[in-house]
C-alpha cells in the first residue's frame, strides 16, 4: 500500500515537472474584460430570482447522507438505508442502454457542491455554506482509489470533484478544499489515461458495455487550470495541458475544419471552455481560434431558442438534420447542461473579444431555455431534455440525478455573471433582467446600477444610478443585432444613437439619480429550421421563440404566422388571427404543461 501511494504521489510530482509553456506558446495576455464577482450582483423580484431561489432551496434540502453514499460504500463505511438511485446509485441491474440505474455512482457531488458554494456566495445564504462544509468534511474519510475500481467515467465525475472543491475554496470559504482535492486527484490518477482520448475514437473499441467508451477527458482542462490559478498548485496546470484534446479536435477547429458532426454535443462545446482557459492561461491563440470557430459552428446548426445537439449529437451541415429531428426525437436540447456550457464559452469570448453578438446567443438560451426548466427536486428529479417534437411536453427525466442535475444549480448561481461583465472603466450589460450590480473602479467611488422594466415581454429596460459622488464610468449596453429600427437609447431623457450588434457605449461622469431608458424594436419573424426545410418555421417576437400550444395543431399561412399579436402589453400569450383558429402561442418559460409545437408548417 505504501509502494502504490509513493507512485501516486510520484505521478503528482511528473505533472509539475511538465509545468513550462508548451511550444509555440508565448506569454497570455491580460484579461482585460472580466466577470464581476458574485456579491456584487443582486437578482431582483423577477422568474431569474425565483428560480435561483428555488434551485439553492432544493439542494440545501437534499439528504446528505444519501450524497456521500456512493463514497462511503466504496471506502467500506457504514452508510445509511436509502439513496437516491437513478444515475447516483449503483446499481445491479446497470445494462446500458437498456437501463441506466447505476450510471455514474455519485458523479453530481461535486456539481452540486459547486452550486452551494457560488449560491452562498451569490445569495449570501449561510446555510448553503454550513452544508458545503458538512459535506467536505464527510467526503474527505471516503476518498479512496477504490472507488473508481470497475467504473465506467473517472474523468467524468473527477472534473466535477474538482470544481466542486475549488468552488467550495474560492466562494464558500473552505480552508481545506484545496488539501482535499489533492487527495482526491492522487486517488484517481491510476484511473485515468494520462492524456485526452478522442471519444469517437474511444467508443468504437471493445469495453464490458458502451459506458466505459463515453469518458469525457477533454473537458477536463478547464478546472484543472482554475485549480492552479486558484492556488492548488502548478502540477494541476501542467495536467490540464495533458488533457488538451488537440489533434482531433482544437487543431482542426483553429484551422476553420468542422469537425463537430456526430460528436457528443454537450462535451464538445463544454471542451470549448477548456481551450478558453488554455488561451488566457497560456496565451496560445490557436486555442482562441479554435473556440471562435467551434462556437460559430455550433451557432449554424442551433433551433430558434438557441438549442442545439438534438439527441445530444452534433449535426452533420447540409443534412437536414436539425429539422428531419422535429419528427424523429424528443431529446431536442440537453438544456441544463447545455446552456450552463454555452454561458460559459460565450462569457469567455465576449470577455476575450469585446463582440456583443456572443451575449445575443446567451439571451435566446436564457429566454427560452433556462427560465423555463422545470425545478430541480430534492430527491435529484430533475429536468433534462427541451423537447422540440412536432407534439412536444415539457417533462421530467426519467431517473433521479441525471447530469443535468448538476448543472442547474450553477446555471442559476451564475446568472449574475452572465448579465453583468466589467473592466478598470466600467460595465458591460449584457443580460436585461431585473437585478442589481455594483462596479469598483480603481480610486473611483462604487457605482450602484438598478435595472428594472417589462423587457422581453414589453420593449422597457429602465436602469438608475446611485453614486456617493460624481464619477466617470463607462456604460455599455448590448443592442441585439435582431433589434428594429425603432430601438431607442436615451439618459437623462436625452437621446443617444445605437447600432444593433453592438454595445451602446455611455461614457460620462454619473450622478446619483442619473437614469437610463431602453426600448428595443422587436420585430415579429419567422425562422426556418434549416435550409432543407424551409417550410418549417418557428416565430421569435424580439429574443422570444413562441410556441403553439393547445390539443390540436395545422399548418399555416405566412400571412396568418405573421399576424401574430400578443393578447396584451406585457402578457405572456400570442393570438392567431380568427382565420388560424384563434391558435395560442407562448415563450417557453410561462408554459407549464401540455402539448407544444416550436416549429409550424407552412401551408
Amino acid at each position: 500500500m505504501e509502494t502504490d501511494r509513493r507512485a501516486l504521489l510520484g505521478g503528482i510530482g511528473a505533472l509539475a515537472a511538465l509545468g513550462a509553456l508548451p511550444a509555440g506558446a508565448r506569454a497570455a495576455p491580460p484579461s482585460v474584460i472580466a466577470e464581476c464577482d458574485h456579491r456584487d450582483v443582486t437578482l431582483l423580484d423577477g422568474i431569474a430570482q425565483a428560480q435561483a431561489r428555488r434551485t439553492l432551496d432544493a439542494l440545501l434540502a437534499m439528504d446528505e447522507d444519501a450524497l456521500l453514499r456512493p463514497f462511503r460504500q466504496a471506502a467500506g463505511m457504514e452508510t445509511g438505508a436509502s439513496g437516491f438511485g437513478g444515475w447516483y446509485d449503483a446499481s445491479p441491474h446497470f445494462d446500458p442502454p437498456r437501463d441506466m440505474h447505476g450510471f455514474i455512482p455519485g458523479h453530481s457531488f461535486g456539481q452540486y457542491v459547486s452550486a452551494l458554494s457560488r449560491g452562498y456566495a451569490a445569495s449570501g445564504d449561510a446555510r448553503a455554506r454550513a452544508k458545503v462544509d458538512r459535506l467536505l468534511a464527510a467526503f474527505g474519510p471516503a476518498i479512496t482509489p477504490d472507488f473508481y475500481r470497475d467504473y465506467p467515467l473517472p474523468a467524468y465525475t473527477y472534473d466535477k470533484i474538482v470544481v466542486g472543491l475549488i468552488d467550495a475554496h474560492q466562494f464558500a470559504g473552505h480552508a481545506g478544499a484545496l488539501s482535499l482535492l489533492r487527495r482526491a486527484t492522487e486517488a484517481v490518477l491510476p484511473s485515468l489515461p494520462g492524456k485526452a482520448l478522442d471519444r469517437q475514437v474511444v467508443e468504437r473499441q471493445p469495453h464490458r458495455n458502451p459506458a466505459f467508451g463515453w469518458d469525457e477527458t477533454y473537458t477536463l482542462p478547464e478546472n484543472l487550470y482554475l485549480a492552479a490559478d486558484r492556488g492548488a498548485g502548478d502540477s494541476f496546470r501542467a495536467m490540464a495541458r495533458q488533457y488538451l484534446l488537440d489533434g482531433p479536435y482544437f487543431d482542426p477547429l483553429a484551422a476553420g475544419r468542422n469537425v463537430l458532426p456526430h460528436r457528443h454535443a454537450y462535451s464538445h462545446m463544454n471542451a470549448l471552455a477548456s481551450a478558453m482557459r488554455a488561451y488566457l492561461t497560456d496565451g496560445d491563440t490557436k486555442y482562441l481560434a479554435a473556440a471562435r470557430n467551434g462556437f460559430q459552428f455550433v451557432q449554424q446548426q442551433s433551433f430558434a431558442t438557441g438549442g442545439w445537439g438534438p439527441n445530444e449529437g452534433f449535426i452533420e451541415p447540409g443534412s437536414g438534420g436539425l429539422g428531419d429531428s422535429l419528427t424523429r426525437t424528443h431529446a431536442g436540447f440537453e438544456a441544463p447542461c447545455g446552456s450552463y456550457g454555452h454561458f460559459k464559452v460565450a462569457r469567455y469570448l465576449m470577455r476575450a473579444t469585446g463582440d456583443s453578438r456572443y451575449g445575443d446567443s446567451m439571451e435566446r438560451l436564457f429566454y427560452n431555455a433556462a427560465l423555463g426548466l422545470l425545478p430541480l427536486k430534492p430527491d435529484g428529479t430533475a429536468f433534462y431534455y427541451a423537447d422540440y417534437n412536432d407534439i412536444g411536453a415539457k417533462t421530467y427525466f426519467d431517473y433521479a440525478c441525471p447530469c443535468c442535475s448538476g448543472t442547474i444549480g450553477q446555471l442559476t448561481a451564475d446568472y449574475g455573471l452572465s448579465a453583468y461583465l466589467r473592466d478598470e472603466s466600467g460595465l458591460y450589460v449584457n443580460l436585461y433582467t431585473p437585478s442589481r450590480v455594483v462596479w469598483h473602479g480603481r480610486g473611483a467611488a462604487p457605482v450602484t446600477l438598478t435595472q428594472t422594466g417589462g423587457y422581453p415581454l414589453a420593449n422597457d429596460v429602465a436602469m438608475r444610478i446611485a453614486v456617493p459622488r460624481p464619477t466617470k464610468m463607462a456604460l455599455r449596453l448590448r443592442i441585439p443585432a435582431w433589434a428594429g429600427g425603432g430601438t431607442r437609447l436615451a439618459v437623462n431623457g436625452r437621446a443617444v444613437d445605437v447600432v444593433p450588434g453592438r454595445f451602446a457605449m455611455l461614457q460620462r461622469e454619473w450622478r446619483d439619480g442619473d437614469r437610463i431608458d431602453l426600448r428595443v424594436d422587436m420585430p415579429l419573424r419567422a425562422e426556418p429550421v434549416d435550409d432543407q426545410h424551409p417550410e418549417r418555421v418557428a416565430m421569435v417576437q424580439g429574443p422570444l421563440a413562441l410556441f403553439a400550444t393547445g390539443d390540436r395543431f395545422m399548418p399555416y399561412r405566412a400571412e396568418q404566422l405573421l399576424a401574430l399579436r400578443q393578447t396584451s402589453p406585457g402578457a405572456p400569450h400570442w393570438t392567431m388571427p380568427a382565420d388560424g383558429g384563434g391558435q395560442i402561442f407562448q415563450p417557453w418559460f410561462a408554459i407549464e404543461g401540455g402539448a407544444t409545437r416550436l416549429y409550424q408548417y407552412l401551408a
